[in-house]
């Protein structure tokens, strides 16, 4: 396991209709996410099962590109280029804009998330 790694270097762990999720595990138990979504794209369907039908992972991150619309138990909240966020369990994004960023979270929350959307096929 590095410390470091860039988005070419992190694995890709979900691609599907423009959606890309590159992950690489940097140590501390933690994971860097590089995520790109198409204008449009939402993952509610895809955490539909998870408690609450939301990710249950935290994010710590920064929206690079675009417009992210977080969908959680307490309503959506908009997110723009240019922001540092942090989403506390129980969330979905929409994606507002072609939208990019780079998230931190947990190896293992993390990892139950992916293996459940990979599950739906």
């Amino acid at each position: 396991m590095s410390e470091t790694t860039t988005r070419a270097e992190a694995p890709v762990v979900i691609e599907d209709d423009g959606v890309e999720l590159r992950v690489q595990e940097i140590g501390g138990g933690m994971s860097a996410g590089f995520v790109s979504l198409p204008a449009g794209a939402d993952l509610r369907p895809a955490t539909k099962g998870l408690p609450d039908d939301l990710c249950q992972c935290p994010h710590w991150g920064y929206l690079l590109k675009g417009r992210v619309r977080m969908h959680t138990t307490n309503g959506p909240q908009d997110y723009e280029a240019g922001q540092a966020f942090y989403w506390a369990p129980g969330h979905a994004p929409e994606a507002l804009e072609d939208s990019e960023y780079v998230d931190f979270s947990p190896t293992d929350e993390f990892q139950h998330v992916i293996d459940h959307i990979t599950a739906q096929g």
